[in-house]
């Protein structure tokens, strides 16, 4: 049986035999002080349930309430050409299955970093769909399912003129979502490659967040270029209260010389 670790919600396969979760022994993360805990999805599915919120007629907010692993959000992104989930949470049930399908179902699933991982191949079986993972973090795949794949470079195209893009810093394979058609200037889905703080004023943009590892100063300055040559004016990130919409782009440059000036 396919387990799932408590603390970040990552999903193993039933071969898995560390008795550490991989994603929270490394650095980036951690394993609780009270130890390694383990659950199924049929005893998630049981606990739990899935909570959608329209945050316009394009995209929906996906979580898991009551709070489950790191407490991430999924987005569902309408398109014409096909639909989106971006980011993965590790429950799957009836309300979710039965939400997507009305949409259209999926046509793709992108993930930002392994944090998200979660269950995306019972995902990718239900809608019959490909996943879609930069090829820096496929070490961290330990369920290697039929629909991964893994693209490479600073940039993937899907359609309907929304990409992938790769940041790096959190992890090296890092990447967020740009969908033009959502704003003037376009929407960021950027999951924590980059972290808005609870005041909406600034963005952290680090190695490790919860560890408090900063990245070096090469590095933020390589993503400050790679950034100024993105067109956003809105973010959507990690947690359900990281909805920025304006002063985007002056919020950003502030954070990184912050960063820059330490």
């Amino acid at each position: 049986m396919k387990k799932i670790c408590r603390a970040c919600g990552t999903q193993f396969p039933e071969n898995y035999h560390l008795a550490l979760c991989a994603i929270c022994s490394e650095e980036r993360q951690f394993i609780p002080l009270s130890g390694q805990r383990w659950t199924t999805h049929q005893e998630l599915v049981e606990s739990h349930k899935t909570e959608i919120t329209e945050i316009n007629e394009y995209l929906y907010e996906i979580i898991i309430t009551p709070k489950f692993g790191i407490g991430q959000r999924a987005f569902l992104v309408l398109s014409e050409s096909g639909n989106i989930l971006w980011d993965c949470i590790p429950l799957l049930d009836q309300n979710i299955i039965n939400f997507i399908n009305q949409k259209g179902g999926l046509k793709a699933i992108a993930i930002s970093h392994p944090h998200y991982y979660s269950n995306m191949n019972d995902w990718a079986e239900e809608f019959n769909c490909s996943v879609y993972i930069h090829s820096f973090d496929k070490e961290y795949v330990a369920d290697k399912g039929r629909s991964i794949h893994h693209w490479s470079g600073e940039s993937f195209k899907l359609w309907d003129n929304i990409t992938i893009e790769n940041i790096g810093g959190h992890f090296k394979g890092s990447s967020v979502l740009i969908i033009s058609k959502l704003s003037k200037l376009g929407v960021m889905l950027c999951g924590d490659t980059m972290y808005l703080s609870p005041s909406m004023n600034f963005f952290a943009i680090m190695h490790s967040y919860p560890n408090r590892i900063p990245l070096k100063r090469t590095e933020i300055l390589r993503i400050k270029e790679r950034l100024s040559n993105l067109s956003f004016d809105t973010i959507y990130g990690f947690y359900s209260y990281q909805n920025l919409t304006e002063n985007v782009r002056k919020i950003v440059a502030k954070s990184i010389e912050q960063h820059l000036s330490e």
